[in-house]
């Protein structure tokens, strides 16, 4: 999962369906302003490629990211010399320094597999919040989102490149379980790959446990970004 295959293709697709990264973390940084207007450091959780860290250190004096992936993260780190990219678990991470901001984007806390490490993975990032700070998780769908059987394909063309992807998700215990194939080709030829993704469906109540539980406040906003919504805390 998150391969080098994957990581050298993966935002030429997500463009192709209209994915703003850039949009995403001006709407994102708009929100943690209004909780707390002197905000001036951020730290990005499951960063993948750094896309969303592009726009933040835009706006913040200090940004940070952290990502499990080292073939996500060579990729961020090609893309943002000089900011502070570190290889790490968002369910165990320690790092010597508080934020006024920890942001984890584009649903990444689905891939923990059970409550308890989505939970230590809340409290993790909670502990990373200054006192006053604010804490947002983009989270999968709930459960009662799933769409048994759901397809979805995508076709982008970048750089000389053509990318194609097709999803099928099914449900797995209490987790979507979704095949990706892809079809890449250049002028060298084609090429052909698999990953499969599974991705917790944790409730809203569980959600919204863990940050009270993590010494956050909580507030669930529906629609954007990717129309799974926001939870968005402040730290006590």
């Amino acid at each position: 999962m998150y391969g080098q295959e994957l990581a050298k293709v993966y935002e030429i697709f997500y463009r192709s369906r209209g994915k703003n990264w850039a949009a995403e973390a001006e709407e994102v940084t708009r929100l943690i302003r209004e909780r707390m207007p002197q905000a001036d450091t951020l730290l990005d959780v499951a960063c993948g490629t750094g896309a969303h860290l592009t726009t933040f250190r835009e706006s913040f004096s200090q940004v940070e990211g952290l990502e499990i992936a080292p073939p996500m993260l060579e990729t961020a780190r090609q893309r943002l010399p000089g900011v502070p990219l570190h290889e790490g678990d968002m369910r165990d991470f320690a790092l010597e320094c508080t934020f006024d901001a920890v942001v984890c984007m584009f649903c990444a806390i689905g891939y923990v597999g059970t409550v308890e490490e989505m939970r230590a993975a809340v409290r993790a990032m909670a502990d990373h919040v200054s006192p006053g700070g604010v804490l947002v998780i983009e989270p999968w769908w709930f459960p009662e989102d799933h769409i048994e059987g759901y397809v979805a394909g995508d076709l982008g063309h970048e750089d000389g490149l053509t990318v194609a992807r097709i999803s099928h998700s099914t449900l797995q215990g209490r987790a979507t379980r979704m095949e990706v194939r892809f079809l890449v080709g250049d002028a060298s030829g084609i090429r052909e790959f698999t990953e499969i993704d599974v991705l917790s469906l944790f409730t809203k109540d569980e959600y919204t446990q863990a940050f009270l539980d993590a010494d956050c406040s909580v507030e669930y906003l529906p629609g954007a970004p990717t129309g799974r919504g926001l939870f968005v805390g402040i730290r006590r």
